[in-house]
């Protein structure tokens, strides 16, 4: 069987030669959906409504696409409401915003997470990982509990320094408000670079206005925020710290 190629966001498919005249269940099978889903999917409006001849109605490539989308913005983590709001104001455009909130959520390197129990994370930590120590942990973004005594670490790297500090005789409890410190701080930072790029990169334009070239320019500018924002908060803290510490060694000298 021959096919024809369709785009779906970042990804080529393959989409068989006649898909213009596919029924129901010919659409349910070529997208590997249920016949049911893919009537639940048109009664809410995400997929458009069908040629209809005789008695039968018939679906085309762009029904296929407009599923495969569906099916990878679900795979991205959008219910089915933020799917259909996004369809409704994009005109056409959710390929290319699906793609702009996947590079949007791909701009910040994101760490393997590590999984730990609450006696290892004890042991690791050199106290009890009790109950108050885990909801402050867990407000804090540190862990994340699974259950039955499990918990995810999203950050080793975040946990390993807060090991070290407790290594150097810190107390767990002290280590901890210097990580909602961090917390605290860092929310400011990504808030001010987020608004930063939302008012005078993006603008006020609406979604449906943007063309494909548009939203190219935007992706390339947000890939390119991740590491200049690294590196300014990177630099920024370094020369705070050296004052922090300059300081710190002129009253210790004046005692």
């Amino acid at each position: 069987m021959s096919h024809r190629i369709v785009a779906t966001g970042t990804k080529i498919e393959p989409v068989a030669e006649g898909a213009e005249q596919l029924t129901i269940d010919e659409l349910a099978r070529e997208t590997g959906m249920t016949v049911r889903n893919v009537r639940a999917y048109q009664s809410r409006g995400l997929l458009p409504p069908p040629e209809v001849r005789g008695r039968t109605g018939y679906y085309d490539a762009e029904h296929v696409a407009r599923l495969r989308l569906i099916q990878e913005m679900q795979a991205e983590g959008f219910n089915l409401t933020a799917i259909e709001r996004l369809l409704e104001r994009s005109n056409g455009a959710g390929s290319q915003i699906l793609d702009f909130g996947r590079v949007a959520l791909g701009s910040f390197a994101q760490e393997v997470p590590e999984f730990a129990t609450g006696d290892d994370l004890g042991e690791r930590l050199g106290a009890p990982f009790d109950e108050r120590t885990a909801r402050k942990a867990t407000k804090l973004g540190l862990v994340r509990p699974l259950g039955d005594g499990r918990f995810e670490i999203p950050s080793p790297t975040l946990m390993r320094a807060g090991e070290e500090l407790v290594s150097l005789g810190i107390p767990l409890s002290h280590a901890l408000a210097v990580a909602e410190q961090i917390e605290r701080h860092s929310r400011a930072i990504a808030q001010a670079f987020v608004r930063l790029f939302m008012t005078d990169v993006v603008g006020s334009a609406e979604v449906s206005e943007r063309s494909a070239d548009e939203w190219a320019r935007l992706r390339q500018a947000l890939e390119q925020l991740g590491p200049l924002a690294t590196e300014a908060v990177h630099a920024g803290f370094q020369q705070t710290m050296s004052r922090a510490v300059e300081r710190q060694i002129e009253r210790m000298l004046d005692r």
